[in-house]
């Protein structure tokens, strides 16, 4: 038996392996050859050597092969045969080996542990698998132990062991905490190839209880938890506190501070060790040093250098990782561990060994009869492997014999084979790190030729290029291959030739000669067999304008031209490309046909631009660059039309096409985005110009089409953003020949325009769309659902003919047909017409009228024979109309509503009638000629609704408790009235509603008194009508009870100062328009009066007053324009009046009274102060008391007496200049004491009592704006002192209560 056996799995199908290279035949890659030739086993797919399943999933060891017969199957299980048919939970896949164990029914993984191989057989051998080795994944619980808490002093290492339980394959390892979060790892803190946690030196915050290690076992995708462990870290500060707790003061007590250490060694240790790896493996060497401060590691190779592709460090470099390793990597590798206090070292001896791996892999071999070949299978390792042989998966040496082969080592030399020699050998390499298995089979065939190109396949070539003419074939033996051009050729020989082993035959410099007839013969000694090709040979493409340098100013205009030749059988395609890539995508690149146009050019157009052209047998290329330079400095650019093209030129005439070109004219900086093309028809329309097309302002020329008996000329118009050319001058005349007409006339109709006739119309054809000369219609008709023939007339160039004596709305069958004198038009398609209409003949029958509702009613009706329509129905209209209403009994214009429903409805809706009204209708069917005959009249009633509002409702009469309301019938009462219902309740000054009250008022009331209401108070009420079906909508209105109309007499005897009385109602008013808040200010003998308005606007207002008390009549003063306030002058001064202000053309509309008083008479006021001896006398004593001070003042000065500046000021004051207290803001020595007002010097009253403004700065009279304010004599407003020093008009100011300045003048005297 085998050491050891295996085989690369491979997904190659059986098509690749019969394309295999071999010493004798090649098999070609055809599918219809493959399925007809026999072919030994070949395994396609296995499973892999060392297959770990999941224990708790069916096993699926995987065995697919093909062969030709397909193979069968069978299995060995630990070196003996394995009874599939005997074990219920192992089947095996149908046309397959793969076996299926079903553990997810019953059975147990472990039981099928073992090493298993697949044999696939046919009558031409048996291949064999490798043996596959199946062990269940194993995920053991970790055993329990008991974990004592680490304490650690700070500084030290520490080793946490994770020690994972054995699993199958071995579990990946990781540290987390409680809460699943990986712990933090750095140079510092590390996990070792072996799970273990070490640390180069603990510190303080190391301190925890859940140092947990987890181990995953991804096969069964479960991970096992280690218990936590628990490490605490004792500081240097904390072991001082608790020595010290323990000691007395004299003791001498102290840990140590934390002292630093070199570094040591945790793993590996000792100065030495060794490791083995296989080749192709991933070699990892570790190195994980202690020490204060924590080490760094280096790696070095002794004697040489890491490689340097394959080389990585893990881990904070702890870990050395070489990928790929092989013999090469052996050696010794030193690890370097290094801090500020010294270094340790550790020098691993790594030897790499190799489990066998290929040299050379047998391969298979296809052999004709009497042929030699060999099978060579040459492997490696170390140490050395040993090569056996087996054939049909049996050993070799008792195999049954074959005289053909010999065996040499690792090599089967087969000599003059026979079909019996076909086998299938297997080649086991193994060395004590394994084995490799390798299939190669020997299959001898004996087929005729046959050639496997397709017959008469075409090869196209360019000239001057190669040519390859397949001749793919097969046959055992290998057959010959003759070429041979032309059917009846030579057999193709000499240097001009090139005879490929495969069949092919080239060409090496094909030209247009040879073109032709290829024949291909293949023969053996079985048969012979031939195939022809052709070949053709085409022109090249060629660039033969090629895109040129250019440089170009920027916001210009710039074209590249392509211009290309290519043979006419091939389909060119132009791309071009800037800098070697696609062109952006931007509306300013346009791609003609033969260029490459770029508008509004910029800096990044700048470049290289290349046009390809590619056909499907060549491409070429050509390139030009474009560099774009700033604009110099020009005048100001003058945009205009562009110039009319010129030089027109027709080539290409065809019947139907003549290609039109042009030369642009000058576009005057606009670039042309347009062309328009038009035409004229000499022969049917001299003179007029019709549109023909339009194309892209980079072409100049243009493929037009034609229509025959045209006689064409064409003329070009260019179009910019400016606007289009004038027109060019028009090309020469180029008249298409004469053909039928290639369309009938459009819109063709039979509509009959009497009851016995048949009106044909159609769209006659244009001139240009007769296509020749004669153009005549042929016309006709005949009745539809008849069997008819055709009749038939021929008119001249018209659009109507009339069919006489035909049925009354009938349909016919149309057609109209060109011909001219060359022929007809293709033929016309049919249209449905009809006859003329005629009136309906009948009524609608059996009306019927269902009342909804009041306002809406349905009727319906039968629907009208068809034949009685006579003609198309339209629909039917309902003619209805109002005779009376039920409750007044007043006839009126009958006005008769017309409603028309479409189609053949047989019912309506009547909306809008009026409630409690008797009506009628009647139906009419509606035809194209018209209206048929009414049906009887119907009579139906509608019942009652609810009414409108009253017509008025007005309030009248107010008293202090009560009032009249007044109230019109609905003018549309919609039924008999019931009631009338009144509804009102007060509003007080914010706006808000009391309670309501109800009052229900028989129907024939038209008026009514409310009393026991609340006086001067306002109501709002709420008025409607009722008839039997319900409430109509509600009328509403605002109205105000009366106050007493006595007043309150308020004398100001004390007080000269104007004053304001509360305004009284004495009336009813609406809400709108109002005035209110009448204010008074009085003088002695004027007043200012002012209001407020509400209401509409251009009111005209009077001002009604007298003498409050008294019974005279009012006196009445008319206001200028709509001003709120007016001046009523030549009052008498003390006494009371009364006020009050009205706006006329509303009558009743007046404000309520207000009562003023002008002010006392004091005859004081009419002397002048300046004549008076006590003021003069007063003067006097002041003009002597500055003078002695002033002399004081001198005597003290003259004798070097020293004192204050402020004194000095102080004595020597002005009074007009004299500063004011900051206390109470009055002038320094002169104040009077009951108004604080300034007197200046010099200053007197004049007789009017004002105060001149030359006479005093700070007089009232220059401040003629305040919150206050009074008026002199003439009516003007003096306001109170406000800062303001420029004098304004009185008008319009609503204050009062200001204090006079005279009296403030004669109080200071």
């Amino acid at each position: 038996m085998m050491k050891k056996m295996s085989i690369s799995t491979s997904k190659t199908s059986l098509v690749l392996f019969l394309c295999q290279i071999i010493s004798a035949l090649d098999v070609p890659l055809d599918s219809k050859l493959l399925e007809e030739l026999s072919q030994p086993p070949t395994i396609t797919q296995q499973s892999p050597k060392d297959y770990i399943v999941d224990p708790r999933e069916n096993i699926v060891i995987q065995c697919e092969a093909k062969g030709k017969p397909p193979p069968s199957f069978s299995w060995t299980r630990n070196g003996t045969h394995f009874d599939i048919d005997k074990d219920a939970q192992v089947t095996m896949k149908p046309n397959s080996g793969t076996l299926v164990v079903n553990i997810m029914n019953g059975g147990k993984a472990e039981a099928y542990e073992g090493v298993y191989q697949c044999t696939a057989r046919n009558e031409r051998g048996a291949a064999i698998s490798n043996n596959i080795v199946i062990r269940p994944s194993r995920s053991p619980l970790w055993t329990k132990e008991k974990l004592e808490p680490n304490h650690v002093r700070e500084g030290d290492s520490l080793v946490l062991h994770c020690r994972p339980p054995v699993g199958l394959p071995p579990p990946i390892i990781f540290w987390m905490d409680n809460a699943f979060q990986r712990l933090p790892q750095s140079e510092r803190v590390s996990q070792g190839l072996n799970g273990d946690l070490y640390f180069a030196n603990v510190q303080p915050e190391d301190t925890r209880e859940d140092y947990i290690c987890y181990a995953r076992f991804n096969h069964t995708q479960t991970i096992q938890q280690k218990q936590p462990i628990s490490v605490k870290v004792f500081s240097m500060d904390s072991l001082n506190d608790t020595i010290a707790a323990n000691l007395s003061d004299t003791d001498i007590y102290g840990a140590k501070p934390v002292t630093e250490r070199p570094p040591v060694l945790l793993t590996p240790t000792g100065s030495t060790s060794t490791k083995v790896e296989l080749r192709g493996n991933v070699l990892l060497l570790e190195c994980i040093a202690a020490g204060l401060p924590t080490p760094v590691i280096r790696w070095i190779k002794e004697g040489g250098e890491l490689p340097a592709n394959r080389t990585f460090f893990e881990n904070f470099k702890k870990t050395l990782k070489i990928i790929d390793v092989s013999e090469a990597d052996s050696g010794n590798y030193k690890c370097i561990a290094r801090n500020t206090l010294g270094s340790v070292h550790h020098v691993i001896s790594v030897t790499v060994k190799a489990a066998p791996y290929w040299i050379t892999a047998p391969r298979n071999l296809v052999l004709s009869p009497g042929e030699d070949g060999t099978l060579i299978c040459r492997a490696n390792g170390n140490p050395k492997p040993s090569i056996s042989w087996l054939a049909n998966g049996v050993p070799i040496a008792i195999a049954p014999e074959d005289p053909s082969r010999k065996v040499d080592g690792d090599t089967i030399i087969f000599s003059h084979v026979q079909e019996r020699s076909s086998a299938v050998y297997q080649c086991n390499a193994s060395n004590e790190y394994g084995y490799l298995l390798a299939n190669a089979f020997v299959n001898v065939l004996a087929e005729p030729p046959r050639i496997l190109t397709p017959a008469n396949k075409l090869y196209q070539v360019i000239a001057d290029s190669p040519a390859l003419l397949d001749c793919a074939y097969f046959g055992s033996p290998k057959p010959e291959i003759e070429w041979f051009k032309g059917v009846k050729g030579s057999i193709l020989r000499g240097n001009e030739y090139v005879f490929h082993d495969n069949g092919t035959l080239e060409i090496p410099v094909a030209q247009k000669d040879s073109a032709g007839t290829y024949t291909c013969v293949a023969r053996n000694e079985l048969g012979k067999i031939q195939n022809e090709v052709q070949l053709e040979i085409k022109d090249p493409t060629m660039i033969i304008k090629q895109p040129e340098y250019k440089v170009i100013q920027r916001y210009g205009q710039v074209s590249f031209e392509c211009i290309i030749k290519h043979d006419s059988t091939l389909l060119p395609t132009v791309v071009w490309l800037k800098d070697n890539d696609e062109l952006p995508d931007d509306e300013r690149f346009l791609v003609g046909k033969d260029n490459l146009t770029i508008m509004n050019v910029t800096d990044k157009d700048d470049g290289t631009y290349t046009c390809i052209v590619n056909t499907t047998l060549d491409s070429v290329s050509a390139s030009a660059v474009l560099t774009v330079v700033a604009a110099p400095p020009t005048p100001a650019i003058i945009y205009a039309r562009p110039n009319p093209p010129f030089d027109l030129e027709l080539t290409g005439q065809l019947e139907r096409s003549i290609e039109l070109s042009w030369i642009p004219g000058d576009e005057n900086n606009s670039p042309i985005t347009s062309f328009v093309i038009e035409y004229e028809d000499a022969l049917h329309e001299p003179g007029v110009w019709h549109y023909q097309t339009e194309v892209p302002g980079t072409q100049t020329t243009a493929q037009l089409k034609l229509s025959p008996y045209v006689n064409y000329s064409f003329r070009v118009i260019a179009v910019n953003k400016i606007g289009r050319s004038q027109p060019s001058e028009p090309s020469e005349q180029y008249l298409t020949k004469s053909a039928s007409p290639d369309e009938n006339p459009a819109n063709v109709q039979g509509i009959g325009s009497e009851p016995d006739n048949l009106v044909i119309t159609w769209e006659p054809l244009k001139g240009f769309q007769s296509n020749g000369p004669g153009l005549q219609y042929k016309v006709s008709w005949r009745q539809k659902d008849v069997d008819d023939e055709w009749t038939s007339v021929i008119v001249a160039n018209v659009s109507k003919y009339i069919v006489s004596g035909t049925p009354t709305f009938v349909p016919y069958e149309v057609k109209v047909q060109a011909l001219n004198d060359l022929g007809y038009a293709p033929e016309p398609s049919e249209v449905i017409g009809h006859s003329g209409e005629d009136l309906p003949m009948v009524a609608p029958g059996n009306v019927q009228v269902h009342v909804i509702n009041s306002t809406l009613a349905k009727v319906h009706w039968d629907p009208v024979p068809l034949k009685t329509v006579r003609g198309h129905l339209q629909g039917y209209k309902v003619y209805y109309w109002k005779v009376q209403s039920l409750s007044r009994r007043s006839r009126r214009h009958v006005e008769k509503k017309i409603l028309t429903f479409k189609g053949n409805k047989t019912f309506g809706m009547l909306p809008g009638l009026e409630p409690y009204s008797s009506y009628k209708l009647n139906v009419r069917v509606v035809n194209g000629k018209g209206e048929g005959p009414a049906s009887p009249d119907k009579v139906f009633k509608t019942p009652e609704g609810v009414p409108s509002s009253p017509s008025f409702l007005k309030i009248t009469n107010p008293t202090l408790d009560s009032l009249t309301l007044e109230w019109g019938s609905p003018t549309h009462p919609n039924g008999v009235l019931t009631s009338y219902t009144l509804k009102f309740q007060p509003i007080n000054n914010t706006h808000e509603l009391g309670p309501l009250v109800e009052i229900r008022i028989p129907a024939n009331e038209s008026s009514l008194i409310l009393k026991n209401l609340n006086y001067s108070t306002r109501y709002k009420f709420y008025f409607n009508a009722q008839t039997s079906v319900g409430s109509g909508s509600q009328i509403t209105e605002e109205a105000v009870t009366i106050m007493d109309e006595g007043y309150s007499e308020i004398l100001f005897a004390t007080s000269p100062v104007m004053h304001t009385v509360r305004p009284t109602f004495y009336k009813v008013q609406p809400l709108y328009p109002r005035i209110r808040n009448v204010t008074t200010a009085a003088a002695e003998t004027y007043a200012n009066i002012s209001w407020e308005y509400e209401g509409p606007d251009h009111a005209n207002f009077y001002v009604e007053y007298g003498v409050a008390g008294s019974k005279e009549d009012w006196k009445k003063e008319i206001v200028n324009g709509s001003r709120s306030f007016f001046v009523l002058k030549g009052l008498t001064p003390g006494t009371a009046y009364k006020v009050r202000v009205g706006a006329e053309g509303l009558s009743g509309f007046r404000s309520s009274e207000d009562v003023f008083e002008t002010g006392p008479a004091m005859a004081s006021r009419q002397v002048d102060i300046a004549t008076q001896g006590w003021f003069i006398g007063l003067m006097c004593a002041v003009a002597l008391l500055i003078l002695i001070l002033l002399i004081v003042c001198f005597i003290r000065r003259n004798k070097g007496g020293k004192y204050p500046v402020k004194e000095k000021e102080d004595a020597h004051a002005d009074p007009e200049i004299q500063p004011m207290k900051e206390d109470d803001g009055t002038f320094g020595e002169y104040s009077d004491a009951e108004d604080h007002k300034p007197l200046k010097k010099g200053s007197r009253t004049p007789s009017d009592r004002t105060v001149k403004k030359e006479d005093s700065d700070d007089s009232l009279v220059d401040y003629g704006e305040g919150v206050n304010g009074q008026f002199n004599e003439d009516g003007s407003f003096i306001g109170q002192y406000s800062g303001k020093k420029e004098k304004e008009p009185a008008e319009g100011n609503e204050s009062s209560e200001a204090p006079s300045p005279v009296n403030a003048m004669n109080s200071f005297v």
